[in-house]
């Protein structure tokens, strides 16, 4: 039988799960719900405080406030809102679309090769925004209707532009690996590290299923017409393209790699680096000026209400001494620790399916990060695999965010059906990386030994 502690536990969960099918604002769901059930455990008597001992007072609203202040005091999170107007005012700079026409005219004469150059702008965009709604639409702007004028078929076309978009939120400097390392107390250059290989070899593996997609099925993809020979010029015009943002990725994450400055630091350097290009390309003016910078308040100010109703729900849970609730659960599972690891890792892969990869970090990843230490893995390599696992959250429907944002732009003729069918094979690949990261932790832990020590 359960404890009634236990039994409050299971409801607060289970009450969140039910209403985020409402379509109330999560926030709202997250903050509402740890208010009544704060005035439950007071009623009841069932929270505990840190010395285990019960209580039956007010004192809870202290701590809640407490947190509150502290997560916004943070000098970590600061690096998001910079984070979000690097990747908003590069989406405007002009960068993306000469990278597109550049990698069309060299790499797309090969049959599946204008694939191949949709995957390798995703990987370079992903190192420069960290967002992945910025990337989906940006790239299903530019190549969706290259990529069908070119017979490419529309699921094809869209598994490539959907999957392409979704390495934002793993490649540094991803915003997932900055929240994630708040919730555990982690560096987040090291995440940054950790996550490096994995993300570019996430990267090869799409890349390598399109190439062999266009060698034994060539259905999908034709080799494009008329395009320009390929010259010293060409290739100049095209390296010219790569480097600004090649020399953005390498001022942010470079200068995070070798200590100069702090992740925080380098998401200013972005965000002036990002606006440079703006200016250079001739694109910068004060109207844009204005709606990115509208646009990347409005983005915090999203991300931060989930944040505070987050916290609120945190503390609340933790106080009716949910933290221990689901270590005895998980720990009580007759499985070896890899086998826990394992469990841990499907249920963020089914929640992915029903939540934003944000609520699954702010809610789940706490409760489940004192278990993973408990077993002694390092928790660098399973918030690595953890952020690998959630990744899958933007493909997977119902609630597959970048499903939404490339049939927002998709053209005409590219059905919800195309788009689901689509991305099925990335969504395999991506399991794929998981299991390879699961099975070599060195994919993690080596660029970060390197660089530490």
């Amino acid at each position: 039988m359960f404890e009634t502690y236990e039994l409050l536990v299971i409801a607060m969960l289970g009450s969140f799960i039910l209403l985020i099918f409402s379509g109330f604002p999560v926030a709202w769901v997250l903050a509402g719900l740890a208010i009544i059930f704060s005035v439950v455990g007071v009623l009841s008597s069932q929270f505990l405080d840190w010395d285990t001992y019960y209580m039956n007072d007010w004192r809870i609203y202290g701590t809640i406030i407490q947190r509150i202040y502290a997560q916004m005091s943070n000098w970590v999170l600061v690096a998001l809102p910079m984070f979000i107007f690097m990747g908003l005012m590069l989406e405007r700079s002009g960068v993306a679309e000469r990278l597109m026409v550049n990698f069309v005219n060299l790499f797309g004469r090969f049959r599946g090769g204008l694939g191949v150059a949709v995957i390798l702008i995703g990987i370079l965009f992903a190192a420069s925004t960290g967002i992945v709604g910025a990337s989906v639409v940006l790239l299903a702007m530019l190549s969706m209707p290259v990529m069908l004028e070119q017979k490419y078929s529309p699921s094809f076309a869209s598994g490539i532009v959907a999957s392409s978009g979704t390495l934002g939120i793993l490649i540094p400097p991803s915003i997932m690996l900055i929240i994630m390392a708040d919730q555990l107390s982690l560096s987040v250059g090291s995440l940054f590290m950790g996550a490096l290989v994995p993300g570019l070899l996430l990267g090869g593996l799409y890349i390598v299923y399109v190439i062999l997609s266009a060698i034994f099925n060539p259905k999908v993809c034709q080799p494009p017409l008329n395009l320009p020979p390929v010259t010293m010029g060409l290739i100049w015009s095209t390296l010219k393209a790569v480097f600004p943002p090649l020399a953005l990725i390498l001022s942010v994450l470079g200068s995070i790699f070798m200590g100069i400055v702090s992740p925080t630091e380098a998401a200013g350097v972005g965000a002036f680096g990002a606006t440079l290009l703006a200016i250079l390309n001739k694109r910068f003016n004060m109207k844009m000026l204005a709606e990115v910078c509208r646009k990347t308040t409005i983005t915090t100010s999203f991300v931060f209400g989930i944040f505070l109703g987050a916290t609120a729900f945190a503390v609340v849970l933790r106080t009716l001494g949910g933290d221990e609730f689901i270590s005895d659960l998980l720990q009580g599972i007759p499985l070896s620790p890899a086998g826990i690891v394992v469990v841990i890792l499907l249920i963020a892969f089914v929640a992915g399916f029903f939540l934003d990869w944000l609520e699954i970090s702010l809610i789940l990843l706490p409760l489940v990060g004192p278990v993973v230490v408990a077993l002694e893995f390092n928790l660098v390599w399973f918030v690595v695999l953890f952020a690998l696992a959630l990744q899958t959250s933007f493909l997977t429907p119902p609630v597959g965010f970048s499903l939404f944002y490339l049939k927002g732009v998709a053209p005409a003729g590219v059905t919800t059906l195309h788009i689901y069918k689509g991305v099925i094979p990335f969504v395999l690949l991506q399991l794929l990386a998981v299991l390879l990261v699961f099975l070599f932790p060195d994919l993690v832990l080596w660029l970060p030994e390197v660089i530490y020590g």
